[in-house]
């Protein structure tokens, strides 16, 4: 179920590991439109800042991601939804994604774009190290993102920057920590639900 063979342990109490290995940067060609989208976007920003803000082009599994630096990831946004030649005028929201072995870019957010106007798809990828998960929120340029950002938040502890407002959207206002993180625990938190207190999956009664 997880990934991981052998061990028939398939409950996710197992502390399973099983590494993941980033894709990293594409060579060029990119194929299909994807060199088309890096270079127009190259030549909006201009080189000098268009090298500052991406980190990397990945083709992978026949998506085109950008890897923004967080501090250009406004500016990056912008130039792709207002551009003529670029025009991703919808955003389809914003992801979470923890990689604790990521040092210094433990936590990333996906934001799939679409290109209505030109019927084409890509991905922008930026990350925030776990010590400081700040990371300029996209409201202002795709206020689609206003929910999608604080469930990110709420699940990952993201901060997004300029968000009007950031506040947890599923778990309670008070609840301790981000459930989806991999280093959050599986077992041992009793959750209440609808008045009543559900034990935690560690402790409850076995019918085997």
């Amino acid at each position: 179920m997880f990934g991981v063979k052998g061990s028939g342990d398939t409950s996710g109490y197992g502390r399973l590991v099983r590494e993941v290995a980033l894709p990293g940067s594409s060579p060029r060609p990119y194929g299909g439109y994807f060199d088309d989208v890096v270079d127009t976007l190259a030549e909006v920003l201009g080189e000098d800042a268009f090298t500052a803000a991406i980190e990397s082009v990945v083709v992978f599994r026949d998506e085109l991601t950008l890897e923004v630096r967080r501090e250009h990831l406004r500016a990056v946004a912008q130039a792709l939804r207002d551009d003529a030649a670029l025009r991703f005028e919808l955003c389809l929201g914003a992801s979470g994604v923890h990689y604790p072995g990521d040092a210094d870019r433990e936590l990333h957010v996906v934001y799939p774009l679409m290109s209505i106007t030109h019927n084409r798809r890509i991905r922008v990828e930026v990350a925030a190290p776990d010590a400081d998960p700040h990371v300029p929120s996209l409201f202002s340029v795709y206020p689609t993102t206003d929910w999608h950002e604080r469930e990110t938040y709420d699940f990952f502890g993201v901060v997004f920057d300029g968000h009007p407002s950031l506040t947890r959207i599923e778990m309670p206002d008070d609840w301790v920590g981000h459930p989806q993180r991999k280093d959050y625990p599986l077992g041992g938190i009793p959750v209440e639900y609808h008045g009543a207190e559900i034990q935690p999956p560690d402790q409850r009664r076995s019918y085997n």
